[in-house]
């Protein structure tokens, strides 16, 4: 489970990635709009299609890796 925090920087570093021309990885309905990255970026992320993983580390010196999909 992500933190609201680790939401945010995942939708905000997919919706950049889309605003400066990355392809996107799933096929976007009409009622979306994909010239709003940020839609599309949580439309991916709800499909589980975002290539990002967050780190996460602790006190005792270790970490944790999770995988969004």
């Amino acid at each position: 489970m992500l933190t609201r925090f680790e939401l945010a920087r995942i939708l905000g570093a997919r919706a950049l990635q889309i605003a400066m021309g990355a392809p996107l990885l799933v096929k976007v309905p009409r009622t979306i709009n994909k010239e709003d990255s940020f839609e599309v970026a949580k439309y991916e992320l709800s499909k589980k299609a975002v290539p990002l993983s967050v780190v996460r580390f602790y006190p005792n010196g270790k970490q944790e890796v999770i995988g969004v999909k």
